[in-house]
C-alpha cells in the first residue's frame, strides 16, 4: 500500500530526529574521550609519564603522632618531641650505599666504624627499607643536609616525633618506654601493622606503653611522592594524615608519685597510695628510679650495665613485679580468719610468755621476755606473734588463705603494667601441688605472721588495707579515661564480713598508731580529722639459729645490707571516715617501725593536705626531722614550665 505525500514527510521528520540524537549522543561521547585525552596528554603528561618510566611515584607511610599520656589532673607524664633525622634507602642510592656514607659522613659526624654497621645492617635489610642513619641532629645539620641532597642520591632527611617523658624517673616503672622495633618484638605479633617496619618507629616495651600499644599507637597515613631516575624525591603530590593515637589519662596524682619517690630516696623500696573509695591508684613508686628517655633515645652500654649491676634493681619494678613476706601486717588477714571461724571473738585472749613450743621447736615471740595476756586488739596494737600462733593453730592454713585471698592477697590483680605478680596466700593443696608435701602445723605458725610460704607485693598489702578499711571489694584501678571518655569504676561489693569483726580489726590497727603501747606511736598523725590506722611489719630474710638467740640476735645495722629483715607498714586515714590506703616496703631496711613508718605517714599526709605534709600534723619531736628532708628536696611544681607534648586536637 502506497504511503500518501503526507505520510511520507512525517516519516521523513521522524527519522531527521532520530538521526539528530543519535548523532547528539555520539557527538557527545567523542567529546567526553577528547576531553579525557586532552587532560590525560596535557594536564597528568608528566605524572603518566614517570609511571611509564618505572614506579616513579611511590607511596610512603606517615608514621602517627604516639598517643599523650596524662595525669589524673592532666599533667602530661608521656608527650612527644620534634626529632631531626636522616634516613637511607638502598634501592634509590644508586647501588653505591657506601659512597653515599662517605659524602654524607663530612656533613655530619659518622665514625668508621659506624658506617661499617650501618652496611652490615643494609645487608640484613630488604632494598625498599629505609635505614635510620642518624637521629636527634641539630637544625644545622638537618639543613646542610636538606642543601646537598642532590649529592646523596637515597639519602631523606625527615623531621619527625619521638617520645620523651618530662617527669623522667618519677613515673618510670609505671610508664616503661618506648624504643625501635625489635625482630623479636615482630615475631610476637601474628599480623604486625606495616606502621612497624618504618625506620626507627617506637614501640612500647614495657609498663603502660606496652600495656595499652594498640590505643596509644594510632593509625599510619600515607603520601603520595614523584622521585626522579636517582631516585631522588621531587615533589609531594599528595598526603593522607595518619591519625594520632588516643589520649589516655592515668588516675596517678603527679605531684603525690613526685613526693613518693623523693621520699624513698635512695632506698631499695616500693609505696602504693590508693584511693580507697574508688580504687584508684594515686601513687605508685619504685625506688631507685631510671631515667626512661635514656632509653627512647639509646642508652649506652656502660649506663646499662650500671643498673644491671646495681644492688638495689633499679629496672625491676618492686610495686607489683616484687613479692615479700609481709610480715605482720598479715595479723589482719589471719584475725579476720579467726573471728570469721567463730574461733575467737573480742573478749578472747592468748598467753605470751615470749614463745610456744611445738614438739621440739621453739617459736619465738618478737619480744622475748613475752607480752603476757594479750587481748584481740591489743595483739594487733602490740604485734604479739605467740597471740597468732595459738589462733592459727585452732582456725588452721585452708581458712587463713581464703581470708588472704578475699583480702587481695594470692590474686594478680589487673592493671596495664608489666609483670603483675600473683603473691601467694598458700594452702594444703598449694604445697602439696608445690612440692608434693603435706602441709605442717608450723608451717601454719610462721603464716600466721606473714613469714614462711606467704608472699605478697606492696600493691597487694594496698589492696588488703583498702578491704579492712571499708569492708569492701574495692579493686584497683590505674586508667582514668582514654580520649575524655571516663573508664568505669568496678562496682566494690560487700565483702560478706561481720561489721563487728572489721571493727575489731580496725581498732587494733589505730592502737598501733595512738596507744601508749602501739608499735608505730611515734609516727602517728595528731591532727584529729586525720588520725590513721595502721600496722607495722618486719619479716626476716634468714634464719636465726638458736646459738644466735643464745648470745644475742644481732641488730640488722650490724648486718651486711643483703641480710637485714624487711621494714613494712599499711595504714590508711582518716580513721572514722577511709580516704586513703598506703602500703610501703623498705628491702632490708630493717624494723617496720623504725623505718616504713614515718616514710608511710608522710606519704599518706601529702595525700591528706593536697601538697606539702604540714609540721603542725605530726608530734612536735618529728618536726625537725620533717623540715629538713623538705628543704632537701626538689618538689613538683606543675606551673613552673609547660610539658612538652603535641596535641591531638
Amino acid at each position: 500500500m502506497r504511503k500518501s505525500p503526507a505520510e511520507i514527510l512525517e516519516s521523513y521528520k521522524l527519522i531527521g530526529r532520530r538521526g539528530l540524537m543519535l548523532g547528539g549522543i555520539q557527538l557527545a561521547v567523542v567529546a567526553t574521550l577528547g576531553l579525557r585525552l586532552r587532560s590525560m596528554q596535557l594536564d597528568h603528561a608528566d605524572e603518566y609519564r614517570l609511571l611509564s618510566d618505572g614506579n616513579s611515584i611511590k607511596i610512603r607511610l606517615i608514621p602517627p603522632a604516639r598517643g599523650l599520656i596524662h595525669d589524673r589532673n592532666g599533667l602530661i607524664v608521656a608527650g612527644n618531641e620534634q626529632n631531626y633525622r636522616v634516613t637511607l634507602t638502598r634501592e634509590d642510592a644508586g647501588g653505591d650505599v657506601a659512597t653515599v656514607l662517605r659524602r654524607l659522613s663530612r656533613l655530619i659526624p659518622m665514625t668508621p666504624e659506624r658506617i661499617e654497621e650501618l652496611l652490615t645492617e643494609f645487608g640484613k635489610r630488604s632494598a625498599i627499607t629505609p635505614i635510620v642513619l642518624a637521629d636527634r641532629l641539630s637544625w644545622e645539620q638537618f639543613s646542610s643536609i636538606a642543601v646537598n641532597a642532590p649529592s646523596l642520591p637515597g639519602v631523606t632527611p625527615e623531621a619527625g616525633l619521638s617520645r620523651i617523658y618530662p617527669r623522667a624517673g618519677d613515673l618510670s616503672h609505671v610508664m616503661g618506654y618506648v624504643g625501635p622495633v625489635s625482630d623479636y618484638d615482630l615475631s610476637k605479633i601474628e599480623n604486625p601493622d606495616p606502621v612497624l617496619m618504618l625506620p626507627e618507629f617506637q614501640l612500647g616495651k614495657v609498663g603502660i606503653e606496652t600495656k595499652m600499644e594498640d590505643v596509644l599507637r594510632g593509625k599510619a597515613g600515607s603520601r603520595r611522592v614523584e622521585v626522579n631516575s636517582a631516585g631522588r624525591e621531587m615533589r609531594e603530590l599528595g598526603r593522607q594524615e595518619g591519625q594520632q593515637g588516643a589520649t589516655v589519662q592515668l588516675t596517678i596524682d603527679a605531684q603525690l608519685q613526685n613526693y613518693a619517690a623523693q621520699r624513698l630516696g635512695e632506698e631499695s623500696a616500693a609505696a602504693v597510695v590508693m584511693d580507697v573509695q574508688t580504687g584508684d591508684i594515686l601513687a605508685i613508686s619504685s625506688s631507685p628510679v631510671f631515667d626512661p628517655n635514656k632509653f627512647v633515645r639509646g642508652i649506652s652500654g656502660p649506663e646499662y650495665r650500671a643498673l644491671m649491676e646495681h644492688d638495689h634493681r633499679p629496672l625491676a619494678d618492686k610495686t607489683v613485679q616484687g613479692v615479700y613476706p609481709p610480715g605482720s601486717t598479715f595479723k589482719m588477714v589471719t584475725l579476720l580468719a579467726g573471728l570469721d571461724a567463730g574461733v575467737i571473738n573480742g573478749s578472747s585472749g592468748y598467753y605470751c610468755s615470749g614463745f610456744l613450743e611445738l614438739g621440739t621447736r621453739k617459736f619465738h615471740c618478737w619480744r622475748r621476755g613475752g607480752h603476757g595476756h594479750v587481748g584481740v586488739v591489743a595483739s594487733l596494737e602490740q604485734s604479739c606473734d605467740v597471740f597468732y600462733y595459738e589462733l592459727a593453730q585452732r582456725v588452721g592454713i585452708d581458712r587463713i588463705a581464703a581470708m588472704a585471698r578475699k583480702l587481695g592477697i594470692g590474686v594478680r590483680h589487673d592493671l596495664p603494667m608489666s609483670a603483675v605478680a600473683e603473691g601467694i596466700a598458700p594452702d594444703r593443696a598449694w604445697k602439696r601441688a608445690r612440692y608434693d608435701q603435706e602441709w605442717r602445723v608450723g608451717d601454719s605458725l610462721n603464716s600466721s605472721i606473714g613469714q614462711g610460704y606467704v608472699l605478697a607485693s606492696p600493691l597487694q598489702l594496698a589492696v588488703m588495707t583498702a578491704r579492712v578499711a571499708t569492708g569492701r571489694n574495692v579493686k584497683p584501678r590505674l586508667i582514668r579515661a582514654i580520649d575524655g571518655v571516663p573508664q568505669p569504676i568496678a562496682e566494690a561489693e560487700d565483702l560478706g564480713l561481720a561489721e563487728a569483726h572489721l571493727a575489731l580489726a580496725r581498732r587494733g590497727m589505730e592502737a598501733v598508731m595512738n596507744s601508749n603501747r602501739g608499735t608505730a606511736m611515734r609516727s602517728r598523725i595528731i591532727t584529729p580529722e586525720w588520725h590513721m590506722a595502721g600496722k607495722t611489719g618486719t619479716s626476716q630474710v634468714r634464719n636465726i639459729t638458736a646459738a644466735e638467740r643464745a648470745r644475742g640476735v644481732m641488730r640488722n645495722d650490724q648486718l651486711p645490707w643483703n641480710r637485714r629483715d624487711h621494714a613494712l607498714f599499711v595504714c590508711y586515714a582518716p580513721y572514722e571516715k577511709p580516704r586513703y590506703a598506703v602500703s610501703l616496703v623498705v628491702e632490708h631496711g630493717g624494723g617496720g617501725s623504725a623505718v616504713a613508718a614515718p616514710i608511710a605517714r608522710d606519704i599518706l599526709l601529702f595525700a591528706l593536705a593536697g601538697g606539702l605534709p604540714p609540721l603542725s600534723a605530726i608530734p612536735d619531736g618529728e618536726r625537725a626531722a620533717m623540715q629538713a628532708r623538705h628543704d632537701a628536696m626538689t618538689l613538683y611544681r606543675p606551673d613552673a614550665k609547660p610539658s612538652p607534648g603535641s596535641s591531638r586536637a
